[in-house]
């Protein structure tokens, strides 16, 4: 179980890792309702930093990857691919995870 813990905070992707700069970044509050921890019908917002961080932790900590350069491939298919129509996290997450091999 220790060992799954660390990995999991290695794991982590920071603002300052990011590639692209103009992000918003605006908070909702923490005790918000709707926040469930899982990607949901909730939309997403590609612009916004705090959503685009937690897309791409969920993938790296789901796909078990380590390093920089894999979140910023994902956070460069969501800029760059990620399909207009596809709006709430849930099918975000689904299309990131069924074309990461494709980029």
């Amino acid at each position: 179980m220790f060992y799954n813990q660390k990995i999991k905070k290695m794991t982590r992707y920071n603002k300052s890792d990011m590639v692209y700069k103009d992000y918003s970044w605006t908070a909702i509050k923490g005790d918000d309702p709707k926040i469930t921890g899982e990607p949901d019908s909730t939309l997403f917002n590609r612009h916004e930093g705090y959503e685009v961080l937690y897309m791409i932790n969920k993938c790296m900590v789901k796909w078990e990857f380590h390093s920089v350069s894999s979140g910023q491939k994902i956070e460069k298919m969501i800029r760059l691919h990620l399909p207009s129509d596809t709006r709430s996290q849930k099918n975000v997450y689904d299309w990131l995870d069924r074309n990461y091999n494709n980029y």
